[in-house]
């Protein structure tokens, strides 16, 4: 291996230590390396995740990735006996012989082992002793395997969790710029699907930045609060760590702070034998109310591409196909395909659910097998929503044309409010003039397209005329300007964001 970990990051061949983000950047430039990631992925003679090449990033992928999980294990055990060198537990010649070997991950090894111990982690653990035959004796020393499992999950969460607030924070940032462009184009807005007042693009695009920005906010509260198992053993008493360095000047909590602040990870002051799984819910919870925002944006999207509709649509390629039978077809594929995701988001949480409160006494093992998949699933699930939302509102296609066509189609009919509040100010009777304009609107709903019609047979009506001139009748009638202050809340939504992003 040219790279190597050192404190959670790549520690690259030339010296430099760069971001896990950016050495993907950098590998992935390489021929040989896409050479290797083809040869990786061409078995596709069996069954496989679509997580593993389909959906997600790569970053994402290999934070959640078995190599990296063991890499991370590894640190550990380093970090571990180099504390354990102050009790005399260690030496100097097993640290380096130990962080030497750091990176010769070998799984078809420790698979081997597996079939044999049934135990992942203690696989592991005499696969690195073969490598490190000096230091095979102290790997693992005082430790139960939560101490280990469960501070690497909890790195990777950050990690994934800071990944997942980078890429939603490039969604803001090309949000805030389509606001503020659409923030006084009128069109129609719609409750219970039917028509009802205008409102402007920006202004519906401002309720999806609204959510992500209280998405973010949960998303960044939770991450400052991951926190790892620490070593405290089998039951979380540290027993074994007490009696590990009795005669010592190490104690279990100054080992623990030590070997923590190396990882740069926080721990629970108290746990049982793993860290308490409301950890997980927590963050699937957050994750999944991000994919709800998410989901929503989509939705209206997806009605709004329709035809009858066709004010917004998504990138479409020069030589996509929408469909096979079909060849005119647009289909909101990226759209869908964020609705199909989402909705499995949705559900992961419940398995969290069931893994806190399922926890009986210190623990059981019920747990351990969908932690395996619920975790990584919801985070490459959450990279791809926010993937394909990027690319949808970098690319989104507004039709004003279509805008336009609604307006003229059901503005007079939603100007009516207008004009009710302009009776109202002249000394109407509120409920009568409402009955009045109802009895117009519902004969004018007959051939829904003749607002005109709404328009002429109001001006007539001299139940009106006794407040307003016909002049006044037809200029309220005009639905353009009807769209309140909808402008200014979509512009000061679009600075709170770009303000948010720049603290």
């Amino acid at each position: 291996m040219k790279d190597k970990i050192v404190n959670n990051k790549i520690y690259l061949y030339n010296g430099e230590i760069i971001s896990l983000e950016e050495y993907f950047d950098r590998v992935t430039d390489s021929q040989q390396t896409q050479t290797e990631m083809k040869q990786m992925d061409s078995e596709h003679s069996k069954w496989k995740s679509p997580y593993n090449w389909r959906y997600g990033s790569h970053n994402m992928r290999y934070t959640w990735s078995e190599v990296y999980k063991r890499r991370l294990w590894r640190q550990i055990w380093v970090e571990m006996a180099e504390a354990q060198m102050e009790a005399g537990l260690t030496t100097l010649l097993q640290v380096e012989e130990l962080r030497e070997n750091q990176d010769r991950i070998d799984i078809e090894r420790s698979i081997e082992f597996e079939n044999q111990l049934h135990h992942d982690l203690m696989a592991e653990v005499h696969t690195y002793g073969e490598q490190c035959p000096a230091a095979k004796g102290i790997i693992h020393l005082g430790a139960t395997s939560m101490d280990i499992e469960d501070n690497a999950d909890a790195i990777r969460l950050k990690e994934a969790m800071d990944l997942t607030i980078q890429n939603l924070d490039k969604v803001l940032l090309a949000l805030a710029g389509r606001i503020n462009e659409y923030a006084d184009l009128p069109t129609m807005a719609f409750t219970h699907l039917q028509p009802a007042e205008p409102t402007t693009v920006g202004y519906r695009l401002a309720w999806h930045g609204q959510d992500l920005l209280s998405d973010r906010k949960d998303l960044k509260r939770l991450y400052s609060d991951i926190k790892g198992k620490g070593f405290k053993g089998a039951v979380g008493t540290s027993a074994s760590y007490r009696e590990l360095f009795k005669g010592t000047s190490v104690t279990a909590e100054s080992f623990e702070k030590s070997v923590m602040g190396s990882l740069e990870l926080e721990s629970f002051d108290v746990t049982s034998q793993t860290y308490p799984r409301k950890q997980d819910l927590r963050i699937l919870n957050a994750l999944s109310c991000l994919g709800q925002t998410l989901y929503k944006f989509a939705f209206d999207l997806r009605i709004l591409q329709s035809p009858p509709f066709g004010e917004l649509a998504e990138p479409f390629g020069s030589k996509q196909i929408g469909s096979s039978a079909m060849p005119f077809k647009r289909n909101p594929i990226n759209a869908e395909n964020i609705d199909s995701l989402a909705r499995l988001l949705a559900t992961l949480p419940r398995v969290a659910w069931d893994n806190a409160a399922h926890s009986l006494l210190e623990r059981t093992l019920d747990d351990s097998g969908n932690r395996r998949t619920i975790l990584p699933q919801a985070f490459l699930i959450v990279d791809e929503l926010l993937k394909k939302t990027k690319r949808i509102i970098n690319g989104l296609n507004v039709s004003e044309e279509a805008c336009q066509r609604l307006m003229r189609t059901y503005g007079t009919f939603a100007a009516t409010e207008k004009l009710l509040m302009l009776c109202v100010r002249r000394g109407a009777d509120r409920q009568e003039i409402h009955e009045v304009i109802r009895e117009h609107s519902m004969a004018a709903w007959q051939n829904i397209k003749s607002g005109s019609i709404l328009t002429k047979t109001l001006s007539a009506d001299s139940r009106i005329q006794n407040y307003l001139s016909v002049e006044e009748i037809r200029e309220s009638l005009k639905a353009d300007d009807y769209v309140g202050i909808a402008p200014e809340r979509s512009l000061k939504m679009s600075e709170l964001i770009q303000n948010t992003l720049e603290e």
